[in-house]
């Protein structure tokens, strides 16, 4: 087993709740082994550059309370290019990292998986606000994002009674409905679109409608921005493509869409509202300090065994161990019966 004095520490993708108790604890526990932690600036941008800072016990004792990340993220593929990779080998080499420990979704556990297959150690704990991180039962920053798109969900109701319509909230979730499913069930929402499952806005429009007969003048529909419409949208994405080859899904406007169908298909007034990227922001809730910590621990573990190129998982209560290659390229997405389940709640 190769020896240990210095580990590196970066957080990679979009920001989320949960990330600074993930970074904390990682800092916690490498002290137990006397290990020096190195943090490393807005993801694999700040490992091409080299730029980073040491953590100390000191420098994160009272970050678990803050949102996003002190480390700063990006979406940098170093894989785009030949130099930039070149660069991360090179600066892992001059930084003197034994070892790296990358929090992210798909796309920095994919360039964790790569670099481990080229004889990088590295460890990987999964983050994602989408929850579609697959092997394990919780991602970093779910939890967080869905609470406050149910306080949003919640707010809108208000407005909804208030003016006899219906409140459309579009709310974030590439190709997996997680973040909308959990808001529409938790939220009480009406009606709920996810991608998994061709958007039947007729089957919806009746189902509101029928309320509306019965004496129920206002309402609310949750739908996720990456939800598939047949002929109503086109599905290609548009705007900006990053540079692991996604496009924005906010700018396809899924929300504006819907209402505007409920709105022609019914005669009800429908608004839309979308949360963006205040999903992301804000105090980590319970789940999003409690479970972070523990990948961190657990993280900092692997790397004392030398179990190099793979990633800390939730099963259950319990804390497992996957393999990198066996989640990278992969999506966890909404089980058909999952769905099935909210609409019995659809009444």
């Amino acid at each position: 087993m190769a020896v240990v004095r210095r580990i590196g520490v970066l957080t990679g993708g979009g920001d989320c709740p949960g990330l600074n108790p993930a970074i904390r604890a990682v800092v916690m526990r490498a002290a137990d082994y006397g290990y020096e932690v190195t943090g490393i600036h807005d993801g694999w941008a700040g490992m091409i550059r080299g730029d980073t800072e040491p953590l100390n016990l000191e420098n994160v004792r009272e970050i678990i309370s803050q949102g996003g990340t002190v480390l700063g993220t990006s979406r940098t593929n170093p894989y785009k290019s030949e130099e930039d990779k070149k660069k991360v080998i090179e600066n892992f080499s001059r930084l003197r990292l034994d070892a790296l420990i990358a929090i992210g979704g798909d796309d920095t556990l994919g360039v964790a998986g790569k670099l481990a297959r080229e004889g990088l150690p590295t460890v990987g704990i999964p983050k994602t606000m989408d929850n579609d991180v697959p092997e394990t039962d919780y991602c970093i920053g779910f939890d967080t994002a869905v609470s406050v798109a149910v306080d949003a969900l919640e707010r809108l109701r208000d407005t909804a009674r208030s003016h006899r319509r219906i409140m459309v909230l579009e709310v974030m979730g590439r190709e997996a409905g997680w973040v909308a499913l959990y808001t529409g069930i938790a939220g009480g929402a009406d009606w709920t679109l996810i991608p998994e499952v061709p958007a039947d806005l007729e089957e919806m429009a009746q189902n509101l409608l029928n309320k509306r007969q019965k004496g129920r003048l206002f309402g609310t529909v949750v739908v996720s921005e990456a939800v598939h419409f047949e002929g109503a949208l086109k599905e290609e994405e548009t705007g900006e493509i990053d540079e692991f080859g996604h496009g924005r899904l906010g700018a396809r406007g899924v929300g504006q869409l819907v209402a505007q169908e409920i709105e022609r298909r019914t005669g009800i007034a429908a608004k839309h509202a979308v949360i963006g990227h205040i999903q992301r922001g804000g105090s980590p809730v319970l789940r999003d300090r409690y479970y972070p910590t523990r990948f961190g621990i657990s993280a900092v573990d692997l790397v004392h065994k030398g179990e190099f190129g793979k990633m800390v998982a939730l099963k259950g209560e319990e804390i497992g161990i996957v393999e990198m290659e066996k989640v990278v390229g992969r999506v966890k997405t909404v089980p058909p019966e999952l769905y099935q389940l909210a609409k019995l709640l659809f009444k």
